[in-house]
């Protein structure tokens, strides 16, 4: 059984994830740690579990999911792993940082472990995650789905009562409609952990999100 343990991270308040099981294997995803005190409580949070990463990975490629990529990196030595259309996003992430925050990110990114594509798959001890390409908030914006547990990590696609935002670089609202058809075809159960706010579930979003239209 999977057990999540959220991070609200940066000054977007981003989740990032620690998603682990009863093997004691683990992965992260969407870590946004910016500030030391973010990524010392997950790395505490990893080593007082037992924890043993085997993946480090980003629904997309905007900063906020990508801050603590560095720290993860020097502290666990996973590369992270992220949409392979979301590439360009990723290196000029110091660019996106000053024109969305006017601010200054000098911070080294770490290298690139792995680019991802639709129906690629994530494992660690007894599961596996599917990546459902969902673009439109970027053109690499990925779900990660867990059909063993109908859980599934949206990235900013989806939100409980919202969608996300496409008038950024690269987004489109198009896009985001055509990848809201494609995932609510996923069962009404499925739990929906997205990147910002509260959890939900693809039953509650058909019922109640106007975005949303089998």
């Amino acid at each position: 059984m999977l057990k999540i343990q959220k991070f609200v991270c940066n000054m977007i308040q981003e989740n990032c994830y620690v998603v682990s099981d009863e093997t004691g294997e683990g992965i992260i995803i969407d870590c946004g740690a910016y500030y030391e005190e973010e990524r010392q409580a997950i790395v505490d949070y990893v080593k007082q579990n037992n924890i043993t990463l085997k993946h480090l990975v980003a629904t997309h490629g905007h900063f906020d999911h990508n801050f603590g990529n560095k720290a993860i990196y020097d502290t666990f030595k996973l590369k992270p792993e992220v949409p392979a259309k979301d590439k360009e996003l990723l290196e000029n992430l110091p660019l996106q940082v000053r024109g969305i925050l006017g601010m200054t990110y000098e911070e080294e990114l770490p290298p690139v472990g792995r680019y991802l594509e639709e129906g690629d798959t994530i494992s660690f001890g007894s599961h596996t995650f599917t990546i459902i390409a969902t673009p439109g908030h970027t053109p690499g914006c990925s779900f990660y789905y867990c059909e063993q547990e109908h859980v599934a990590f949206s990235g900013d696609t989806l939100f409980k009562g919202a969608i996300g935002r496409t008038d950024l670089e690269g987004g489109s609202m198009f896009q985001i409609i055509q990848s809201l058809r494609t995932i609510c075809q996923l069962p009404d159960n499925t739990r929906i952990l997205p990147g910002h706010g509260a959890e939900t579930t693809i039953g509650y979003e058909l019922a109640s999100n106007p975005y949303l239209d089998r």
